[in-house]
């Protein structure tokens, strides 16, 4: 399978001003996802898309692949990454199996965990495949309430509150570190996830996702450790 690592990055960051050319640990922010993924065996090609000319000469500097400058308008807060990943993949002349996005954001993400989430995504066929992080049981949503008419009602709709914490089911968030999804789903479906959906679970005490000053703490505290 031929895939496209994409790694967005914009100039524009309302929490962190200029967060992903900011050091942390004596780096770019964007430095740790360009050189995870340029590590990786699995990724056909890896590409940075910025509409800011300082962030892709960094990339160049690092090793990327920078072939386009992102149109201004896919580089607000309103641009989706949908049309980020179509943008890209109608620009190159290459044609991909999926693509592989990156976000700058989630630093921590390995060259392997990369290769185990592509090798998983062929295993299994499905539309597309996301990293996660397991729900901790006293947040899974069947023991989550919602309010309706004034009274609190289970937010998954049963009418009994399941009572054993060993009998919930998995529950998962989405990280952020690793979104793959088939060309043809994107173009063809217009959608990032498509139908069928896998899943990859990455290591915990790498995760974050930077997008406020707390987050980069936590960034700060998490690299101390590695």
């Amino acid at each position: 399978m031929k895939v496209l690592g994409l790694i967005p990055a914009r100039a524009g960051s309302k929490g962190i001003p200029h967060k992903n050319r900011k050091l942390l640990g004596g780096k770019p922010l964007l430095q740790y996802t360009v050189e995870a993924a340029l590590k990786s065996s699995k990724l056909s090609e890896v590409v940075f898309s910025s509409e800011d000319e300082t962030l892709m000469d960094m990339a160049r500097g690092l090793g990327a692949s920078v072939p386009f400058q992102r149109p201004d308008h896919l580089a607000t807060d309103a641009a989706g990454s949908l049309e980020v990943v179509q943008h890209a993949l109608v620009t190159l002349s290459e044609n991909f199996d999926a693509v592989c996005l990156l976000q700058v954001t989630t630093p921590f993400r390995t060259s392997e965990d990369i290769d185990r989430a592509i090798d998983r995504f062929v295993e299994l066929n499905t539309d597309s495949l996301v990293s996660v992080q397991p729900v901790p049981h006293q947040y899974n949503p069947h023991w989550v309430f919602e309010e309706r008419d004034g009274v609190l009602q289970i937010a998954t709709g049963e009418k009994q509150i399941i009572k054993r914490r060993q009998e919930l089911p998995k529950a998962f968030i989405l990280d952020g570190a690793i979104y793959i999804t088939k060309t043809e789903v994107l173009l063809q479906k217009n959608s990032f996830f498509g139908e069928a959906m896998g899943y990859i679970e990455l290591d915990p005490k790498r995760y974050v996702n930077i997008d406020t000053m707390e987050d980069w703490q936590v960034a700060e505290t998490i690299l101390s450790s590695l």
